[in-house]
């Protein structure tokens, strides 16, 4: 049981699935702070420094509060500006990663289009072709006369 536990962890895909969550996850908070740092920065300058994230409206007409935080503790709310903050971060996210993968198609087509390269041919090859012709032009010679 043992050994066979051992040959399904360090099976190839095994490993090349753990290696890409591990770097999933490193370029998962890269990608959070582009969206963060750079780019919602932009899209509150252009919205006039809407806080998107506190816009709620209230279930119960005890809600009075400013605040998600006190009017959630106040009675059911909607907060439709997480919503939409959290869909303006995943549409952002989505282009990115298509970015990212538009460039890594067009790095792989690159490879693909690059020619073969010619392995130089073996001595031994290289001697049995010219003694092929050789004798070609030999048999040629005697036809002809």
């Amino acid at each position: 049981m043992l050994k066979e536990f051992k040959e399904f962890a360090l099976k190839g895909n095994m490993v090349d699935l753990a290696i890409g969550i591990i770097i999933g996850a490193a370029f998962s908070g890269l990608v959070n702070s582009v969206v963060k740092d750079l780019f919602m920065p932009v899209v509150a300058t252009i919205s006039g420094n809407v806080d998107f994230t506190n816009k709620f409206v209230g279930l119960d007409p005890a809600v009075t509060a400013t605040s998600l935080d006190a009017a959630r503790e106040q009675g059911p709310v909607l907060a439709y500006g997480q919503f939409l903050t959290l869909s303006i971060n995943f549409l952002i996210v989505a282009f990115i990663l298509f970015l990212v993968v538009k460039g890594m198609n067009r790095l792989k087509r690159r490879e693909e289009a690059k020619p073969p390269e010619v392995s130089e041919v073996p001595r031994n090859e290289k001697l049995l072709e010219e003694i092929r012709d050789l004798l070609a032009s030999a048999s040629n010679r005697e036809t002809r006369v």
